[in-house]
């Protein structure tokens, strides 16, 4: 099993920038993709970025050159650097970690983003 705790959300204006943290703990595996999603009020969970163990990224059209993904590896971290916040990013951005044995979640962490 892997745990996930995200951290970071809150309120911001229009043009601000926040950081999330999701910290993953248990049997995690070497290899994985660690990513970001979110889903605003009534609408699907949608990507907003991944990275690879190997350091490979993947960007959402609407978030790239906004969005800043990264991982620490050795403490079994993502991030994700938001910056030119737009009110349409306003969603629970959850974590996810996929390995070999399973695909988990983060509980989520609210982003608002004030016009």
């Amino acid at each position: 099993q892997v745990q996930l705790v995200e951290s970071g959300g809150g309120l911001v204006q229009a043009g601000g920038s926040l950081r999330l943290s999701c910290a993953a703990s248990g049997s995690i595996f070497s290899i994985n993709v660690m990513g970001w999603y979110r889903q605003a009020p009534g609408k699907q969970r949608d990507l907003v970025a991944t990275i690879t163990s190997g350091g490979s990224t993947n960007y959402a059209g609407s978030v790239k050159g906004r969005f800043t993904i990264s991982r620490d590896n050795a403490k079994n971290a993502v991030y994700l650097q938001m910056t030119s916040l737009e009110p349409e990013d306003t969603a629970v951005y959850y974590c996810r970690h996929i390995q070999r044995t399973g695909d988990y979640w983060g509980q989520g962490t609210q982003v608002t983003v004030s016009s």
